[in-house]
């Protein structure tokens, strides 16, 4: 059976063709290159599956081999040392162990799998068991976790030490392994994809495709729960679970961010943690787990305990949203990124992604020198019509224009158009913003300084507006303009064919706008848009992150679900577009400080209560008058929000409400000292308690 095992094993085994070359390569050389080959990766990886495989080569070369397993073994130098010695002498075919050929050399191979379990005795089998082997002896260590300090600062061992780290299969040696295991090729994949090229995974994933004739994992909760296993030891606690899955969600895990995650003043104890584990690199950035752990993690744990899991999510997207606000230019670009990786495994209301390419291209302006390579892309996907349109914005705006690149060749182009800065010639030479500017006009007068911007152009030049590089860059840089336009009052997108994005933009809160289609050429197009005056930029944000967590993302999440935890920029934010619409009960029923504890006390009612809101931001305001030196910050809100509504009550011929609209209502219940007057201007609330509430 042993024989049987092995052959079927060495059946299905594909690639590691560098791994095993090296190996022959020493086998062959009349003076080695090296004396230890540090083999390491995450459980599941495939270490195991290659010892057997080089296993087999050094027989071929006459190699006396001697296998152990960590995992068999007491930790002890006694009982290390015999399980070599009965390794060496065990007889051919024997699971512990293989006899060289009758041609043998005489020179020996030790592998040793399972090597993290010996790791209490590294510095014996480092100092003592292996200087006292053969010197030709080739010793072969399979552990999770990379070689300890010892091995790389003892200069003696420089040069007789090579460490190699396994990474997942290429998507041909993938490929391979499916076809090996008579996966059908219309399953190859979503396998591929749910993997990410993970040997374990891929193994598993076959088995499931061969069994049911699918591979839908979540009806598959053991294969998770298998999974899980093999990358964790041992079960972890509720702490390290939470930290466990802020590792998962961010692409990129620090400090500070597991410190928000956790609700902690000092997260050093975890993060050294999660570094130790064999899944988790040590990044430039922060940590990084190996992409199917990621996935795994993420899967179980929102699994078995949803509402924690939406808890570490929301703190986790706030904490980088925070981050997000205060960068600029290619610097927001990545921390934009960076907050939408973390919404990558939850049902999607953006547009779909090519997560294989996520982050690697920043998109960059065109230069004039790129006109010629802009219009090109957009003749070849859109016609000589488009083209012409297109011609015409960028000589008039030729700021509006982004390209993607690759080896400097223009790959991807996008269109960020000012309709409001354009002039009515420019808008009525295109359709598509002769579209956009009507329904604004229709909808309400814009005023004097708002500003109607539209995506107008998506091309990528191999896929056109599927996903890619370039369709991943769209969400990224239309939301770094929302967060720089707070005089932004619609924005519009443009999409050719648009009725497989309804429910995408929909659910994003950027519906599509009925009657709004146009035609250029033979190609008809249609027209989404958002309303900033109604649903500011925080307040959308909120939508995208309660509709993703919800189960079903097309119902509202209740209210009743607890308290609103809104990171400091969208309270700011949710804070001035109170201010702004404090003549609008209907607006302020929408504002998310509703949902709040500043508002709804501990536990949010169902019904919105804008005359309580109201009444907080009123009263805050008449609390600076109660020292001098704030003045200066009264008039300037006093200018900022309540003169202009002032201004528009006496006009719709109410002036006894426009006095009352500035005169505070106090509480029935205590005087609200709750908000706090920044040197910014921005309003935040001071409470004990954690700073993610």
């Amino acid at each position: 059976m042993g024989d049987v095992l092995s052959f079927r094993r060495r059946s299905r085994f594909v690639g590691r063709k560098a791994e095993i070359e090296l190996v022959k390569a020493c086998l062959d050389a009349e003076v080695s290159p090296f004396s230890v080959l540090y083999l390491h990766g995450p459980g599941g990886i495939g270490k195991s599956s290659l010892l057997d495989a080089l296993a087999v080569e050094a027989v071929k070369s006459g190699v006396r081999v001697a296998a152990i397993d960590g995992r068999d073994i007491l930790v002890t130098p006694d009982a290390v040392t015999t399980a070599i010695r009965e390794a060496l002498s065990a007889p051919d075919g024997s699971p512990s162990g293989r006899r060289a050929s009758p041609t043998s050399t005489g020179r020996a191979m030790l592998l040793v799998d399972s090597y993290e379990r010996l790791v209490s005795l590294d510095d014996w089998i480092r100092r003592e068991l292996i200087p006292g082997l053969p010197a030709d002896t080739l010793i072969i260590l399979a552990g999770r976790v990379p070689p300890g300090t010892g091995w790389r600062s003892d200069p003696a061992w420089q040069g007789l030490l090579r460490v190699v780290a396994l990474r997942n299969l290429p998507r041909d040696e993938a490929l391979e392994f499916l076809g090996r295991c008579a996966v059908p090729p219309i399953l190859h994949s979503r396998v591929l994809a749910l993997s990410h090229g993970h040997p374990l995974g891929l193994s598993l994933l076959a088995d499931l495709a061969l069994r049911v004739g699918d591979v839908d994992v979540g009806s598959s909760p053991d294969l998770i729960a298998g999974l899980l296993e093999r990358f964790l030891d041992t079960v972890p606690e509720q702490t390290e679970r939470q930290a466990l899955l802020a590792c998962a969600l961010a692409r990129v895990t620090t400090e500070p961010l597991l410190r928000a995650a956790l609700a902690v003043d000092d997260a050093r104890e975890w993060f050294d943690w999660l570094r130790g584990l064999s899944f988790v690199e040590a990044g430039p950035d922060g940590l990084l787990p190996h992409d199917l752990a990621r996935d795994v993690i993420d899967r179980d744990l929102r699994w078995r305990d949803p509402e924690g899991y939406r808890l570490v999510f929301r703190r986790v997207r706030a904490h980088i949203h925070d981050q997000v606000v205060t960068l600029r230019g290619d610097d927001q670009l990545r921390g934009i990124f960076e907050e939408k990786f973390v919404f990558r495994n939850l049902p999607s209301i953006l547009s779909p992604v090519d997560w294989s390419s996520w982050g690697s291209t920043l998109p960059r302006p065109a230069s004039r020198t790129d006109r010629t390579a802009v219009l090109e892309l957009i003749d070849r996907h859109e016609g000589t019509g488009s083209a012409a349109i297109a011609e015409r914005w960028f000589d008039q705006q030729p700021g509006a224009f982004l390209v993607v690149r690759k080896d400097s060749a223009v790959t991807g182009v996008i269109g960020l158009l000012d309709l409001s800065e354009a002039s009515e010639e420019d808008r009525a030479a295109d359709p598509g913003a002769q579209a956009a500017w009507e329904h604004v006009q229709a909808a309400a007068d814009i005023h004097p300084g708002q500003r109607v911007t539209q995506t107008r152009f998506i091309v990528d030049s191999e896929v056109y507006q599927a996903p890619s590089a370039t369709l991943n860059a769209v969400p990224i840089v239309t939301l770094q303009r929302y967060l720089a336009m707070p005089e932004l009052a619609w924005d519009f997108l443009t999409l050719h064919e648009p009725d497989p994005w309804d429910d995408y933009f929909a659910l994003a809160d950027l519906p599509r706008i009925e009657g709004a289609d146009f035609q250029v050429g033979r190609r008809s197009y249609g027209l989404f848009g958002h309303d900033f005056r109604a649903v500011p930029i925080g307040v959308m944000m909120e939508l995208w992150t309660e509709r993703s967590l919800a189960e079903d993302p097309t119902v509202p999440p209740p209210t009743t679900a607890g308290p609103l935890m809104l990171s400091q920029s969208d309270f700011a934010d949710a804070v001035r577009q109170g201010l702004r619409d404090l003549d609008r009960p209907d607006l302020l029923a929408r504002n998310p400080l509703q949902r709040t504890r500043l508002v709804a006390g501990a536990v949010p009612v169902d019904q919105p209560d804008p005359d309580r809101l109201a009444d907080l931001l009123r009263a805050a305001i008449t609390d600076l008058t109660a020292d001098p030196r704030n003045d200066k910050r009264h008039r300037a809100v006093e200018l900022t929000y309540l003169r202009g509504s002032r201004t528009q009550e006496s006009r719709s011929g109410s002036p006894e409400h426009a006095v009352q609209h500035l005169s505070p209502a106090p509480h029935p219940r205590r005087r609200p000292r709750r908000l706090l007057v920044l040197e910014t201007g921005d309003l935040w609330p001071r409470r004990p308690g954690p700073p993610t509430e």
